[in-house]
């Protein structure tokens, strides 16, 4: 009787296995096959942005292409930089362009968020440039836009900028205009109060202060709510991501605002876990290469 309870708990653990394994897209646990003739490849490239070059690698897919393309924008300061969502994007068959901001992590240049938004659309038009989409195979007609925490908003911010962006997604993106919310003095009482990561964030990003950043911020709360972008991101499919650290309001937010104006292809996705995905990185991963594989 034991013998057969254990045989039994035994196949259904493994049914259960098998059903997860059935939910992620080989992309995310398994190689393609090796294309001899177009392999994959990864290039170092510089991004022309306002007197700049950003510093950029252009992870590409194996195939003659051209190919579907993510840009993938990073957070704030950029510590978690989902190289390994890159990946799993990139064997799904597409390019994925990461970079980093004006003064950020080796960037040249003053980091702001104003100069992100920039950068962002500089990105995008990197993208497009002919001779770029030529020699890596981008297909510049199937751009999509994806970033995590103040990446999510820089995201949403050129997506509304670039009416030929096929695609957005948001990974528990930062609606940056509600730190701005009580004036300047509440603002910047919870930039420096004690536990706040605010002030370690600005450490590796040149040129940056806590209190000129929130300034930003302060000066026109709106104009960093990504909420009031709805209009202009629409009719797009958007797929929107949260975990258990506050982000879930403002997307749903967002989520209704993107479906009252006519936005019929809107996903949301929560997880439980922490803001850096640490351990639903698989899952992470598998929603959103299965909806990157839907799209047309």
């Amino acid at each position: 009787m034991k013998r057969s309870f254990v045989i039994g708990a035994m196949c259904g653990l493994l049914a259960l296995t098998g059903a997860a394994r059935a939910q992620t897209p080989m992309a995310v646990i398994a190689d393609p096959p090796r294309d001899a003739a177009h392999p994959a490849g990864m290039a170092y490239v510089r991004i022309p942005s306002h007197g700049a070059l950003l510093n950029g690698v252009l992870y590409t897919a194996s195939g003659p292409g051209p190919h579907a393309t993510l840009l993938l924008l990073h957070g704030f300061p950029g510590n978690e930089q989902n190289l390994d969502l890159a990946q799993a994007v990139r064997r799904a068959g597409f390019d994925v362009l990461t970079l980093h901001y004006r003064g950020s992590w080796g960037s040249p240049g003053r980091f702001s968020f104003a100069h992100a938004r920039e950068d962002a659309d500089a990105a995008l038009g990197f993208l497009r440039d002919p001779a770029v989409a030529a020699k890596f195979g981008v297909d510049p007609r199937r751009i999509f836009v994806a970033g995590h925490s103040m990446g999510g908003f820089m995201a949403a911010s050129a997506t509304a900028n670039a009416p030929r962006v096929a695609g957005l997604i948001m990974i528990s993106a930062w609606n940056m205009g509600q730190d701005a919310q009580g004036g300047a003095p509440k603002a910047l009482a919870r930039a420096h109060a004690p536990g706040s990561d605010f002030p370690d964030n600005v450490i590796p990003l040149g040129g940056a202060t806590v209190d000129g950043l929130v300034g930003e911020l302060i000066a026109a709360p709106e104009r960093w709510d990504f909420r009031r972008l709805a209009p202009r991101i629409a009719p797009r499919p958007v797929l929107l991501v949260t975990a258990e650290d506050g982000s879930q309001p403002a997307s749903h937010a967002l989520a209704d605002r993107l479906r009252a104006v006519g936005d019929a292809d809107v996903r949301e996705v929560h997880m439980i876990t922490d803001h850096p995905f640490s351990d639903h990185r698989i899952a992470l991963e598998s929603e959103i290469v299965k909806w990157l594989q839907t799209r047309p």
